[in-house]
């Protein structure tokens, strides 16, 4: 369950199609400053992520060490993602259209930070990559002439 003023802030953004640097203050300093997240306060953020276009660059910052404090540190088992964490973290990061860049990034860090992991996250996070690295171009080729 999310408080009001999280509630709140989420109808804010939606209603603008917008989250920028102030909003970004506003959730960090008033909101979520002094709440134990959850993975439901997770879930809306991420989904935040999916639904706003229209979002400043300090919002990925915050979002991604929201998600690797909370699920590697802040969760039981600490530093360990277990199945069940892996599948729900699987779960909101892949809903809707699939995963945003900013979802693959938070699948890969918290892989990286983790001192053990599902292997259900971990393929979840190679396999993103794995569709990156083959979808982006080949214009980085160079041929030298002498």
């Amino acid at each position: 369950m999310i408080g009001h003023e999280l509630r709140e802030f989420v109808d804010h953004v939606m209603d603008r199609r917008v989250i920028d640097d102030e909003d970004v203050r506003i959730l960090q300093r008033e909101i979520l400053h002094e709440v134990v997240l959850t993975r439901d306060i997770i879930d809306v953020l991420v989904a935040l992520d999916r639904a706003v276009a229209d979002k400043s660059p300090l919002f990925a910052d915050v979002l991604l060490a929201f998600c690797v404090d909370f699920s590697v540190w802040e969760s039981r088992p600490t530093g360990r993602i277990d199945r069940d964490k892996a599948h729900w973290l699987v779960t909101t990061l892949s809903a809707g259209d699939g995963p945003t860049p900013l979802a693959q990034k938070i699948a890969f860090e918290v892989v990286r930070e983790a001192e053990s992991c599902d292997e259900g996250l971990v393929s979840f996070a190679l396999r993103k990559a794995d569709a990156r690295i083959a979808i982006a171009p080949i214009a980085q080729r160079v041929v030298l002439a002498s």
